[in-house]
């Protein structure tokens, strides 16, 4: 009960590469996606849950063994935020890039097509900060986390600090 069944080595690599297999799953699906769980999302990730927990811990159910696998999860966490915190190549690959979905009142279809952004959701993120006409947009940007954040027009001929580099350009105060 308390001693695992497995190898110590063992115990270790199988979370370790169920936890690579499904960081690159989870990182090719949809951004707008996996913003948006529904209930039937919710379902499919305690299904995944269930599905990937034999390969995480082989046959054992020791309590040794499930912490050994627990403990190696949250190192995987801690180093991979740990990484993307101090590089932004690294970012962009395991957490991917802000997309400019509107600009200066021109929603950019290509874009939208390929994030599979409706112009339903996209107006709904619009309305939603109270603006109704898209010519009021100065730009819409599909963020990592998923979600659409609007930046109305101004007058404003200050830089834009508060929008990704990427989209920006380099007067946004992000400089690492």
């Amino acid at each position: 009960m308390l001693w695992p069944e497995l190898t110590w080595v063992e115990k270790i690599v199988r979370p370790f590469l169920v936890y690579l297999i499904l960081l690159v799953i989870f990182r090719i699906a949809n951004k707008r996606d996996m913003a948006q769980a529904t209930l039937f999302d919710f379902l499919i990730i305690l299904l995944i849950s269930n599905v990937v927990q034999n390969a995480m811990i082989g046959n054992d159910n020791s309590i040794l063994g499930a912490t050994a696998g627990a403990v190696t999860l949250i190192f995987l966490s801690g180093a991979f935020n740990f990484v993307a915190a101090r590089s932004r190549n690294a970012r962009d690959v395991l957490e991917g890039q802000p997309v400019l979905l509107v600009e200066q009142g021109k929603i950019n279809d290509e874009m939208m097509e390929q994030q599979k952004i409706t112009r339903s959701d996209l107006l709904a993120a619009i309305r939603k900060q109270g603006i109704i006409r898209i010519a009021e947009v100065a730009y819409a940007v599909l963020e990592i986390d998923g979600s659409i954040s609007v930046i109305k027009t101004d007058d404003n001929k200050q830089p834009h600090d508060c929008l990704p580099v990427e989209i920006a350009g380099r007067e946004s105060a992000d400089k690492d």
